[in-house]
C-alpha cells in the first residue's frame, strides 16, 4: 500500500497536532480534521455529525483516529465514521487508545475490538499517561498557580510518555505498510510515582511542587466541578487513577525504541523543556 493523503482527527490536540507535523516533515499529504476546521489543509469534522464525514474522508488512504472527548460510549460515537471509512476502502486505521484499556474493554477498548474484527489493516496505540498532562492539560494550572498536583494514584507508578514519542510511532504506523496489525503499549523509559514527578518538576522550576493525594470519589467530584466533565465520565477517569494506585501502570516497554529506532524522552528532559508552562 502506498500511503497518499492521511486523515488526522483531533488535529489540534496534544497528539494530533504533533502527528500532523511529523507527517508533513516526512513529506506526506495531510488532511487535518477538527471541529473548527480552520486552516490551509484542514477540514471541519465532528464524530457525531455525519454531514462532515464525506469531506473528511475524500481520497484518504489512512487515518489517525482520536476518540471524541466526553463521550462515555465511545464505540457508538466512533462506529458510524469508522464504517464510513471502511466502506470507502481506507487502507489503514490507527487508533489512539490507552495502556489501561484492553481489547474488548471499556471506552477505546471496544473500538479496538471492532477494528480488529472489521478493518483489514489496523494498529492500536496504547500509550501510558502523557507527560504533557502536566504542561498542557489538567495538571498545568494547579502546578502553576498552587504548586500542587492532585491525583488518586497514591504511591502508584506510571511509565509517563511524551506526546512527541506517540506521534513518532503513529506516523510510522500510518506510513509503513509492512507494520502488521497489532496493538502497541507505549511508555517512557522509566516508571515514576506522582511524588517523584513533583520532585522532578520542582527541580526544573526551582520551586517546591507537592503531590496532594485524593480519594477517587473526591477526584471525580473535582473533575465534575472544575473541568465540567459528566459524572459518569468523571468516575471512569478517577477509577483509572485508583487503578494506578494498585499498580496497573507500573511498567516500561521498548515499543517506542523498536518502532522509531530511538529511545523515548526522559521525564527530566521533558520537565526542563516545559518549565516555562509552570511559571506565573
Amino acid at each position: 500500500m502506498t500511503v497518499g493523503s492521511i486523515l488526522v482527527t483531533g488535529s489540534t490536540g496534544k497528539t494530533g497536532r504533533r502527528v500532523v507535523k511529523r507527517l508533513l516533515d516526512l513529506g506526506r499529504s495531510v488532511r487535518a480534521a477538527s471541529r473548527a476546521g480552520d486552516g490551509a489543509r484542514s477540514v471541519r469534522f465532528d464524530w457525531l455529525d455525519p454531514t462532515t464525514f464525506a469531506s473528511a474522508s475524500k481520497d484518504i488512504e489512512a487515518a489517525y483516529l482520536l476518540a471524541p472527548s466526553g463521550v462515555s460510549d465511545v464505540l457508538s460515537g466512533m462506529k458510524p465514521f469508522i464504517d464510513h471509512l471502511l466502506a470507502a476502502g481506507v487502507g489503514r486505521l490507527v487508533l489512539l487508545s490507552a495502556s489501561s484499556l484492553e481489547r474488548g474493554g471499556p471506552m477505546m477498548g471496544a473500538v479496538h475490538a471492532y477494528l480488529a474484527a472489521n478493518a483489514p489493516s489496523w494498529v492500536v496505540l496504547r500509550p501510558s499517561w502523557f507527560m504533557q498532562n502536566f504542561s498542557e492539560q489538567q495538571h498545568a494550572a494547579t502546578i502553576r498557580d498552587e504548586r500542587a498536583i492532585y491525583s488518586a494514584t497514591d504511591d502508584g507508578r506510571v511509565g509517563f510518555i511524551s506526546a512527541d514519542d506517540i506521534a513518532a510511532v503513529a506516523a510510522k504506523a500510518l506510513c509503513d505498510p509492512a507494520m502488521p496489525n497489532t496493538d502497541l503499549i507505549l511508555t517512557g523509559p522509566q516508571a515514576l510515582s506522582y511524588d517523584a514527578v513533583a520532585g522532578i518538576i520542582s527541580a526544573a522550576i526551582g520551586q517546591r511542587v507537592t503531590h496532594r493525594k485524593l480519594a477517587p470519589a473526591d477526584l471525580a467530584a473535582r473533575f465534575e466541578t472544575l473541568s465540567g466533565l459528566p459524572p459518569d465520565y468523571a468516575r471512569i477517569l478517577a477509577g483509572l487513577e485508583a487503578a494506578i494506585a494498585q499498580g496497573s501502570e507500573d511498567r516500561v516497554t521498548d515499543s517506542v525504541a523498536r518502532v522509531t529506532g530511538r529511545q523515548p524522552v526522559d521525564f527530566a528532559d521533558f520537565a526542563a523543556c516545559a518549565a516555562g508552562a509552570w511559571m506565573p
